[in-house]
C-alpha cells in the first residue's frame, strides 16, 4: 500500500517540506546523486496561489532536490492554451530564482522540442504530444495546488498533468470527455515523487479564482491518486465547499485512474 503524509506547515517551510518527504521514506529515495530532476509546478496562469504555485514553496523544494544532489533541477511549465507561458512566468517572478545560490534551469515547453506518444490502452485518448524533455529528465517531480475546478470538479497530482500537452491538442481536450483524457494522459506522464502545497486550497470555483480556506498542510506521496484523494477529502472538510456530494474515489479521473492501475485506491498516512 503507498504512503501520503499529511503535516502541519508552521513557520518553517522547508522544513515541512522536507518533514513530510521524511515520513514516506526521505528524499534519497526517489532522488538520487547526479539526477537531473524536471519539477512541474502549476503556473497555469499568474493568479495568486493556491490558483498557481508559491514561489517561496518551490524555491523550497528546488534547494532540497540540489541538497539531496541533483546534478541540475529544471523548472518545465506551459500554461494555458491562451496564456504566454514565459509571459505568465515573468509575471510570479518564476525567473527571479535564477539569482538564488542554486538556481533552477527554466525550461517553456512552447520554446523547446516535443515528441507524439502513443497513450497505451488510451480508451478517449489515444496519441499526445509532450515535451522532449519529459524522456530526458532522470526524475519527475510534481508539485500541485489544492484546489477545485469548474470542469473537472477538482484539480491536483492527476490534472497536473495536462500541462505536459502541446496547447494546441488542449482545445479539443477541453470539449468532450475531459475527466476521461486526463486518466489516459497520466499512463504516460509518471511522477516520481508527488509534493502538494496545501497550506491554502480552494473550496469551491477554481482553477484560478474560488473561495479560499487555510488548511495549512503539506502532502508528500509518490502516489498522484493517494494525493488527490486526500485533497478531495481535505476540501470536504469546509462548510460550503463544491465537493460535498463527491466520493472521490467515484470522480471519474480518478476512478479511471485506479482502474487504469495508475494508483491505489486505498494509502497508509503517516
Amino acid at each position: 500500500m503507498r504512503k501520503l503524509s499529511r503535516v502541519k506547515a508552521e513557520e518553517n517551510l522547508g522544513k515541512a517540506i522536507e518533514d513530510s518527504v521524511d515520513r514516506i521514506g526521505g528524499i534519497k529515495h526517489f532522488i538520487k546523486k547526479g539526477d537531473v530532476v524536471l519539477v512541474k509546478p502549476n503556473f497555469n496562469t499568474a493568479d495568486p496561489f493556491p490558483a498557481s504555485t508559491d514561489i517561496g514553496f518551490l524555491k523550497e523544494v528546488v534547494n532540497l532536490l540540489y541538497r539531496t544532489g541533483a546534478k541540475s533541477v529544471v523548472v518545465g511549465e506551459s500554461s494555458t492554451y491562451s496564456r504566454n507561458t514565459r509571459k505568465e512566468m515573468e509575471k510570479k517572478g518564476v525567473f527571479r530564482l535564477q539569482e538564488e545560490n542554486n538556481p533552477p534551469k527554466m525550461y517553456v515547453f512552447e520554446e523547446r522540442e516535443w515528441q507524439k506518444k502513443t497513450i497505451p490502452g488510451g480508451r478517449c485518448l489515444k496519441k499526445v504530444t509532450v515535451p522532449k524533455i519529459l524522456d530526458e529528465a532522470n526524475k519527475l517531480v510534481f508539485l500541485p495546488c489544492l484546489k477545485t475546478h469548474m470542469y473537472a470538479q477538482f484539480t491536483g497530482a492527476l490534472k497536473l498533468s495536462v500541462g505536459f500537452m502541446n496547447p494546441r491538442e488542449r482545445i479539443p481536450l477541453h470539449i468532450r470527455n475531459l475527466q476521461e483524457k486526463i486518466a489516459d494522459l497520466n499512463k504516460v506522464v509518471r511522477p516520481d515523487l508527488v509534493i502538494m502545497d496545501a497550506r491554502k486550497c480552494f473550496k469551491s470555483g477554481g482553477p484560478a479564482k474560488g473561495e479560499v480556506e487555510e488548511p495549512n498542510l503539506i502532502l508528500a506521496s509518490s502516489c498522484r491518486v493517494a494525493i488527490d484523494i486526500e485533497g478531495v477529502n481535505i476540501i470536504k472538510e469546509y462548510p460550503g465547499n463544491s465537493l460535498a456530494k463527491e466520493d472521490p474515489r467515484e470522480i471519474p479521473y480518478i476512478k479511471l485512474s485506479i482502474r487504469h492501475g495508475i494508483g491505489p485506491g486505498e494509502y497508509d498516512k503517516v
